[in-house]
Formats: structure tokens, sequence, C-alpha cells
């Protein structure tokens, strides 16, 4: 882990302050599974649009730039520019949203695990399903040198 910066404060301040955020992060993916056919998709364009519609209708998205500079803070760095609901900071991917940061330090990734793909086996292709249910379960906090 690069000097400085503390990825254990950034998940204890994202499961102690912003809890709630989180749920709404998962409640977002279960309206979005909900609307596939089958317990799984292999679309990732059933993924991530609609799970950015979602979190935008939700309010969540927009917040996202807030919690990004909380979660440099909890890290122990400060960003150098204004973050934004969009790349290079904010990204939903096809496992949920992604907060980057780079800092002096390396670079902070907190990533929202409420999808998991499967690869397939034989042929078939990955298959993306809903996962991370808990708070404890979707929050993944990454530090990395740069």
């Amino acid at each position: 882990m690069p000097d400085g910066l503390d990825a254990a404060a950034v998940r204890a301040h994202l499961l102690d302050e912003r809890r709630d955020l989180c749920s709404t992060v998962a409640d977002c993916a279960d309206a979005v599974a909900a609307g596939w056919p089958d317990e799984g998709t292999t679309g990732r364009d059933a993924v991530v649009g609609p799970l950015r519609a979602t979190l935008e209708r939700a309010g969540v998205l927009g917040q996202f730039p807030v919690v990004l500079r909380e979660c440099v803070a909890a890290a122990g760095s400060r960003l150098r520019a204004e973050p934004v609901p969009a790349p290079p900071y904010v990204v939903v991917t096809s496992v949920g949203p992604v907060l980057r940061a780079t800092l002096d330090g390396g670079r902070l990734v907190v990533t929202f695990r409420v999808f998991a793909v499967e690869r397939g086996g034989g042929g078939s292709p990955a298959r993306y399903v809903r996962s991370g249910r808990s708070a404890e379960e979707v929050v993944a906090v990454a530090v990395r040198g740069r």
C-alpha cells in the first residue's frame, strides 16, 4: 500500500457514515436485476445503462463526488481537482459504481460491488448476476501505487 493512504479508514468511513448510500446502491441494483427475465443476464448493456439510470433517479450518482471527497479525506489525502459524477472520477461498470482518485501517494479506488461476473464455460458467454447485499459485502476499497 502506498505510504500515507489508509484504505481501512476509507472503508470504515463508508460503513459508518455512508451506510444509507451503500444500501441505496444495493436497492438500485435490485431494481435493475428485477428487470431481467432470469437470475442473471449475459448482456453488459442490461447492467451498466440501467444501473446508471437507476442511480441517477435515486439521486445517488450526484452524491458520488461528495462521497469521493470524503473518502480521500478519510484516506489522509486531498484531491487536486473537484470531482464530477463522470469519468475519470465516477464510472458505472458491470460490477457496480466505481469512484477513483489519483493522489500524491497513489490511486484510491472505491467499488460498490453489486454485481458479479460468472465466467461461462464450454463456449457459453459470461453472465452478470446480482451480488453484495449488505454494505460490508458491497464496499471494496483499494489503494494502489502510481
